[in-house]
């Protein structure tokens, strides 16, 4: 059983020559670009569609002041954040459909 072989941009030297490829095709427009061998996307293909599964967003720490009851022992359980996180998403969703 041979071993696959896996090769990426960035395994090889970046010479000369390439960077001024890589510098033409970045010089040309969009209008050049050939589009004709994507499929198009029908509504069925977007009814079907699902969010990337190995999709996280990025976190960022920060500090909050909550009402005690809100934080108290019961309440904050494991999984607590996770939660606070799906009430404050949800309560922006709500917000921006609201201004929309």
């Amino acid at each position: 059983m041979s071993k696959p072989v896996r090769k990426r941009l960035a395994d090889g030297p970046m010479t000369s020559a390439r960077k001024r490829k890589l510098a033409r095709l970045a010089a040309r427009p969009d209008s050049e670009i050939d589009f004709s061998d994507i499929p198009r996307l029908n509504e069925s293909f977007w009814k079907n569609a699902v969010r990337n599964p190995f999709y996280r967003p990025v976190k960022q720490q920060l500090t909050a002041r909550l009402d005690a009851d809100v934080v108290a022992p019961p309440a904050r359980g494991r999984g607590y954040q996770t939660r606070l996180n799906r009430v404050l998403r949800e309560a922006t969703l709500e917000d921006v459909k609201r201004s929309a």
